[in-house]
């Protein structure tokens, strides 16, 4: 009891089983989850925006007694191996590593073969290759002549302490033409691998490979779960056919509009803090890190795009841009600005003083100065909008005419229905600043709002209008039908056994010996809920005790998990508006396992003695004894008695559906 099936070790070949069962005993849903995203407690669960998809209202829900999660508004649901494994995209056995690194576990690997080796190699060549060079670089800036002699003494300029470099792995990449290529090479990495990866570059003419980062000091960019996704690299010496900096070039792990700069060092003190600071550079973040000031990450100098303010949304909703105060730094503070009030994030900026960045500026005044300045220089993005713009424009009719409309357009990306007393006041601001009418500024701000709101209509339409592919589609998904009435109770029945089955029951040394007796699988039209129903009872008649709960959310198949995880989510925390929605049942008050049981047990029976009336039915259609006639009218009507005691004693939706079937 209390075991994995055996076929679990399918997904994890390389790693014991005892490994896999201590990972899974140690793994918490909630600290796990809660690396990635900002939980919030509501009762005995969590709620999150769900980092799956883009939404405003919570609907990401993580029930800690069960260890799961469930989206009610993507669907996404799983166990805390999922989580890992669908936020950082990572296999099953990648999760369970990550895992057990997180909580200092050693597992024990099963012996491979060099086969197997080059296989794993091959499935997991970009990241094991990202990692060595990390590594590499990282040693070559701490253990060489040169690294010491160049590498590092750039970094000392910039007054970094050890501790620093290394908790961002800054690295160096020698001088030499390739010497890094050909120590790759002799570790056995192959030359288009390092070449996908922007580690090196074949030379015209094919006269070999060459180091892009040669003679440059390195700043690995990892993943929130540390995983090393590309390279930044800064030339040391003055050549202007070299760009001052280079990045990886996008490949199948590094996709530069999905990454911000700093967030693995940086998540616990965004969301401790409950504000992220939005900085350009890499140097900005290591200077205000050592300085103190961790809740910071950086744009590599690109606008804010939708997915980077997803991975902020997940910790936070309070984002402050510091930016240089030249025109250039004004410039960059305004890109993105409109897309995160769209979602509904509280948009601070600080400008610095003209010749600083974040990196000088906190090296000049400190952790306390830095704070102290930001915290007076704050401004929020329409008066920031309104005081650039109204530089800019001056007395100039046409650019003060272009300034209230980029103004009313930033205003109407403000959710209405979240931050009206919000937008009330950005409006009248603005009217009074742009010495405008207010009700002639609202009609233009309501005009963008039902010109955004028609384009999405339009775009919606043509989206439901053009079905997929039928290539896209498998032969499953083409044939798929929503789920019957006796589709939702086999499943409720299996919840009931799921959840409830070790309890004492009326008699009944436990629910499941009750539903043994009072449900026949034959009754079940549904070949998975009965596969997973008489492994149950199965697993209950050979051991003499039920399956723990994490037996069927740790489950091999990872459908079943998923569908596991969505069964067993406490349904009381579902919103009136999704049970409208969706259709999922939610109860009113608490919901104790024995009406529960009662209820869900009456469904079955009621649906025996539907079976049962069909056949007296048409024995009647046959018989010809009266006195026949007569004792199977009795028992017809001695079962109507039955099932109207039934529905009586549980008059609830699923009864409506089974009158109605």
């Amino acid at each position: 009891m209390g075991t994995f099936p055996f076929s679990i070790l399918t997904f994890a070949t390389m790693i014991a089983p005892a490994s896999i069962q201590e990972v899974m005993n140690r793994a918490n849903v909630v600290d796990v989850i809660g690396q990635f995203v900002r939980l919030r407690k509501r009762g005995t669960n969590y709620i999150a925006n769900c980092p799956f998809h883009n939404e405003k209202t919570p609907s990401f829900n993580v029930s800690p007694a069960k260890g799961i999660y469930k989206c009610f508004g993507c669907g996404k649901a799983g166990n805390v191996v999922t989580f890992v494994q669908d936020h950082e995209k990572l296999t099953y056995p990648e999760a369970i590593r990550w895992l057990a690194d997180f909580y200092k576990i050693t597992i024990e690997e099963t012996e491979r073969s060099p086969e197997q080796q080059q296989q794993q190699l091959a499935e997991e060549s970009l990241r094991i290759l990202n990692e060595y060079a990390a590594t590499t670089f990282h040693n070559t800036l701490l253990n060489t002549e040169e690294g010491q002699l160049i590498g590092m003494s750039y970094f000392k300029q910039r007054g970094f302490r050890k501790d620093i470099i290394e908790r961002f792995r800054l690295g160096y990449n020698p001088e030499r033409g390739d010497e890094f290529y050909q120590a790759a090479v002799a570790k056995g990495y192959r030359a288009d691998m390092l070449e996908r990866a922007g580690l090196a570059k074949s030379r015209s003419g094919g006269g070999g490979y060459y180091d892009v980062y040669r003679g440059r000091v390195i700043f690995p960019i990892q993943s929130m779960t540390g995983r090393i996704l590309g390279f930044g690299a800064r030339i040391l010496k003055s050549n202007e056919k070299a760009p001052k900096y280079i990045n990886t070039p996008e490949n199948e792990i590094y996709i530069k509009s999905k990454v911000l700069y700093g967030m693995y060092q940086s998540r616990q003190a965004i969301g401790k803090q409950d504000e992220c600071l939005l900085v350009e550079g890499y140097t900005d973040v290591i200077s205000l890190h050592q300085a103190g000031v961790e809740n910071v990450v950086s744009s590599s100098g690109t606008s804010l795009t939708e997915d980077q303010l997803r991975l902020i949304g997940q910790l936070t909703k309070n984002l402050t841009i510091l930016y240089d105060g030249d025109s250039a730094g004004i410039k960059a503070a305004l890109r993105g600005l409109d897309m995160a009030l769209s979602q509904s994030f509280n948009v601070q900026l600080v400008l610095l003083p003209d010749g600083e960045d974040p990196d000088s500026f906190v090296q000049k005044t400190g952790a306390a100065g830095f704070h102290e300045y930001a915290k007076t220089h704050k401004q929020d993005v329409i008066s920031f909008r309104l005081q650039v713009g109204l530089n800019d424009a001056g007395t100039d009719p046409v650019k003060r005419s272009k300034l209230v409309n980029e103004i009313a357009e930033s205003i109407s990306k403000i959710n209405k229905a979240e931050d009206f007393s919000l937008q009330t006041h950005y409006t009248r601001e603005a009217a009074r600043k742009l010495d405008v009418d207010e009700a002639g500024l609202i009609n233009l701000i309501n005009k963008y709002i039902r010109d955004r709101v028609e384009g999405e209509q339009k775009h919606a339409r043509r989206e439901e209008a053009m079905p997929p592919p039928e290539h896209l589609l498998s032969e499953e998904t083409q044939n798929v039908k929503a789920p019957t009435a006796d589709d939702l109770q086999e499943w409720q029945l299996l919840r009931v056994l799921i959840e409830y089955g070790h309890q004492p029951y009326d008699g009944y040394e436990s629910v499941a010996k009750l539903v043994e007796d009072r449900v026949e699988h034959d009754l079940l039209t549904n070949d998975l809920v009965k596969k997973l129903f008489i492994e149950y009872l199965d697993h209950y008649a050979h051991f003499g005790a039920t399956p723990e709960l994490h037996y069927f959310i740790n489950y091999p198949d990872q459908d079943i998990r998923n569908k596991m995880a969505s069964l067993l989510h406490p349904r009381q925390d579902i919103s009136t508006n999704w049970q409208d929605k969706y259709g999922i049942e939610s109860h009113v008050g608490p919901l104790t396992y024995v009406s529960d049981v009662e209820s869900t047990l009456s469904y079955f029976e009621l649906k025996k003695i539907l079976v049962i009336q069909e056949k007296l039915t048409a024995m009647l259609n046959t018989e010809t004894d009266p006195i026949k006639q007569g004792v199977l009218q009795q028992r017809f009507l001695d079962l109507r008695i039955m099932e109207r005691d039934i529905l009586k004693k549980h008059r609830t939706v699923v009864f409506k559906s089974y009158k109605n079937k």
